[in-house]
């Protein structure tokens, strides 16, 4: 009888492949020193949310029909593609077709990876655990961005672009965690075979189900303010005049915090309860915003803080609300129609976001992306609050 627990430590390696991201501290600097700006980093993280967003749901239907292992592989491999990719190229359509490839091997393994833990545990008859197992992955995630942030400043000593070759190294430590894991029977009646079924399937869980539907659109809202955020920490960054050195070092601690706070994700849960950890989340994080927006300083760091220790409850927390309302036979298609809302709404606001940077001020930038954020999530989630008390 296979033991699926084994698939953890492999996903724990996925994750830290992705996420041991040491080019992320310093792209708008990378860029700039390609005559890029602000604008431009927001248009090109935007062309790799619309590359997701095109994915996105396919790849979920895939990992449901075809199985989460093989589309975990491709993206493996995509993924270790897009920072080859990257590393030899010199001007934006170039970076934007690394970034088109990079989303379309991410969209392979989100949602996928989540699934194939939350059956894994399933067949193990432990799904208990998985806010815990899911928070300490995230945790683990967190932690290697936060290490990947003392690399890179070590390593732009050198150049820009050497973070981006050694990237391609870590993203390839994915391949073989992928090729080796154990794919979990799904706990279902009938899988979704066909394009007509996987929409009717939708339509279906998304309109008869109301806890889904909320569950989805929430940790959407949040997946997509915490996107948001992490991109205008940099201009934040630049705005300070914090020296480039230091980039990588204050990029650690901020993902720190992410990865400390999501390991106790459960326990906060465990302790407020549903309707608190929801409220909570969304004031703190849309005070994050506001604060961080009028604090344009070194004082600043403290909402800059705030924000990321929520959003490590947050991930953990949401995504365990989505699994506990939907069936394993669309979880993955579940799962990535959330990351297919967040890459969505990104596109939409990324850029918008990126010219008022640019043209108006980084302070008006925070404040409309907060303000979109405690309307949007207020609206979305007070009807069903109020059902659940």
């Amino acid at each position: 009888m296979a033991n699926f627990s084994k698939n953890i430590p492999r996903l724990y390696l996925i994750k830290i492949s992705k996420w041991f991201n040491m080019v992320m501290p310093i792209m708008l600097l990378f860029y700039k020193s390609n005559g890029l700006g602000s604008y431009e980093l927001f248009v090109l993280k935007a062309i790799y949310s619309v590359a997701v967003v095109i994915m996105e749901i396919p790849s979920g239907w895939m990992a449901d029909v075809w199985g989460r292992k093989k589309t975990l592989i491709l993206g493996s491999i995509l993924g270790s593609l897009g920072f080859l990719i990257y590393s030899f190229s010199y001007e934006f359509w170039a970076f934007a077709a690394a970034e088109i490839v990079l989303g379309i091997g991410l969209s392979f393994i989100s949602g996928a990876d989540s699934a194939l833990l939350y059956d894994s545990l399933k067949a193990d008859n432990k799904t208990d655990k998985y806010t815990r197992e899911e928070g300490r992955i995230t945790s683990a995630g967190n932690f290697a961005e936060a290490i990947a942030g003392v690399v890179s400043g070590l390593l732009v000593y050198f150049s820009l672009r050497t973070p981006f070759y050694f990237q391609f190294g870590v993203a390839t430590l994915a391949i073989p965690a992928a090729f080796t894991l154990i794919e979990p029977k799904v706990h279902a009646v009938e899988h979704v075979h066909s394009i007509r079924k996987l929409i009717k399937n939708i339509k279906n869980s998304l309109v008869s189900n109301t806890n889904l539907r909320v569950a989805i659109l929430l940790s959407a809202l949040t997946g997509t303010a915490t996107l948001t955020f992490a991109w205008l920490v940099q201009p934040f960054f630049v705005a300070i005049g914090l020296p480039e050195e230091l980039f990588g070092i204050f990029w650690t601690a901020l993902n720190l915090s992410v990865g400390i706070s999501s390991v106790f994700a459960y326990k906060v849960e465990l302790f407020l309860g549903k309707r608190r950890s929801v409220l909570a989340v969304i004031v703190l994080l849309s005070l994050g915003y506001f604060f961080a927006g009028i604090s344009i300083s070194y004082y600043g760091f403290v909402f800059l803080f705030l924000f990321y220790l929520v959003r490590g409850l947050a991930t953990p927390i949401f995504k365990n609300y989505i699994n506990l309302y939907t069936d394993s036979e669309v979880r993955a298609t579940m799962l990535s129609v959330r990351n297919f809302i967040i890459r969505m709404a990104f596109a939409g606001i990324g850029p918008l976001l990126g010219w008022i940077t640019d043209n108006v001020s980084l302070n008006k930038a925070f404040l409309l992306a907060g303000i979109i954020y405690i309307v949007a999530a207020t609206a979305v989630s007070l009807p069903w609050l109020r059902t659940k008390r």
